[in-house]
Parts: structure tokens; C-alpha cells; sequence
């Protein structure tokens, strides 16, 4: 099982956009994915209305009945820098992912709660959203000063795309978004690919975590596989 919880520390960044699409596309890879809304503003729940996303979204207050078959829980956190609600949601995941604009004041926000986060010795990373395509400099730039600060960035950048607000307003993933004539968005392909491709490196940097970081067993316990422990 895997829990991926999903922070900002101001709107406007995409985090519940980046919730949703990241929780997407491990659930058309034939996951069962539950997004999980901890937000006050219940913007998954908003987004995921009209029933149209692939996986399911519940309230915080469901998701413990409600995750109990999942193989991968993702949450949409609070976006705030309040400590205590950082740490409640922290100390429930595997992973945090910390959508970033390319804006300095988003950037700072960034730096601030990665500060925060390392006490948790928590595996997380920057993923760089609303890049311009014409302006792929910038996106370069805050790069390099996020991992300047230790700070890991995801190799896929989400692009600045209208697609993302039709997706949005027809309850779809931006793959199915269309414009007001019902045509499909030229450009819609891109954005999604860059969600999948943001999914399966924060796929690798849990698998690798736990690969470097073994859950120590409580004495006693043993949590081999029954058929391995008959074959020895």
C-alpha cells in the first residue's frame, strides 16, 4: 500500500489538480486508487462531482473505511503552513509532493516547508506546474534553486494549459477535456502524459526509500511469506 499526500502552502499552485490527475493515472494502470480530500475547501470533492473520474474521492472523515482495499491512497492536503495540520497528515504518508510554480514567492513557500519536512525523514519532492512552454528558462531556473536547497524536482513538468480549466470545470481528467464546441483541446495530451510520467517517478523514489530504509520487524514477528517460510 502506498499513501501519497500532496501539500501547498498557497492557492494557486495545483495542487488539487496535481491530486487528482496523479491519483488518475495509477488508477487507469489498473490500480485501486482512493483520493483522499483533507482539504477544508473540499476542492477534490468539488472537482470529482459529477462522477466522472476514474477513482473514487472521499471527505478525510470516510477514508478509513473507504481506503481499506485501496493499493494507493492519495490526499489532497490543506493548503496551509500550519505545523500541526502538516504533521497529522505527514505522519500518515509514504511520500509528499509539493506542486511549484515557477513564481519566487512560490518557490520560497517550497523551500519553507521542505524545511519543516526533514524532521520527519519523510521522502518528498517538488513537481513544477503552470510551466510556459515559452518560457522553459524559468522552469530551468527554479529547478536548479530548488535543488540548490537539497530539494529533489521531478524530471516531468506539468505545462500551462486552458485544458486543465475545461478538464476541471466538466469534471474530467485533462485528457477528456473539450472546449465549449465539444472539440477535443489540441494540447490536452501533453498535460496528461506529464501527469503519468510524474506518477511513475514518485512511483520509483517510494519503491527506492523502502528499498534503503526496511521496516525493522517488532521482535518476534514474522512477516515472511508463508510459502517461503515452508519451503525453508
Amino acid at each position: 500500500m502506498m499513501f501519497i499526500t500532496v501539500f501547498g502552502q498557497k492557492g494557486g499552485v495545483a495542487k488539487t489538480c496535481s491530486s487528482v490527475h496523479i491519483a488518475a493515472s495509477w488508477s487507469r494502470r489498473q490500480k485501486r486508487v482512493i483520493l483522499v480530500d483533507a482539504d477544508r475547501n473540499r476542492s477534490a470533492t468539488a472537482y470529482g462531482a459529477r462522477g466522472l473520474l476514474p477513482c473514487p474521492v472521499v471527505p478525510i472523515e470516510a477514508a478509513a473505511k473507504a481506503t481499506r482495499a485501496a493499493e494507493i491512497v492519495v490526499t489532497d492536503g490543506q493548503a496551509s503552513s500550519n505545523e500541526e495540520e502538516m504533521k497529522n497528515l505527514v505522519e500518515g504518508a509514504d511520500f509528499i509532493l509539493l506542486p511549484t510554480t515557477t513564481q519566487s514567492r512560490s518557490i520560497e513557500l517550497t523551500v519553507e516547508m521542505s524545511q519543516m519536512l526533514k524532521q520527519y525523514r519523510i521522502p518528498y519532492a517538488a513537481l513544477l506546474v503552470k510551466v510556459d512552454a515559452r518560457k522553459e528558462s524559468s522552469a530551468d531556473q527554479a529547478a536548479e534553486l530548488l535543488q540548490g536547497f537539497d530539494i529533489t524536482v521531478l524530471k516531468a513538468r506539468i505545462p500551462l494549459l486552458s485544458a486543465f480549466e475545461q478538464a476541471e470545470t466538466e469534471g474530467v481528467t485533462v485528457d477528456q477535456a473539450t472546449d465549449k464546441r465539444g472539440r477535443a483541446n489540441p494540447r490536452r495530451m501533453t498535460g496528461w502524459l506529464a501527469y503519468c510520467d510524474a506518477s511513475q517517478e514518485i512511483e520509483d523514489l517510494v519503491n527506492e526509500h523502502r528499498e534503503q530504509n526496511p521496516v525493522e520487524s517488532p521482535i518476534g514477528w514474522d512477516f515472511t511469506p508463508l510459502e517461503h517460510r515452508l519451503a525453508a
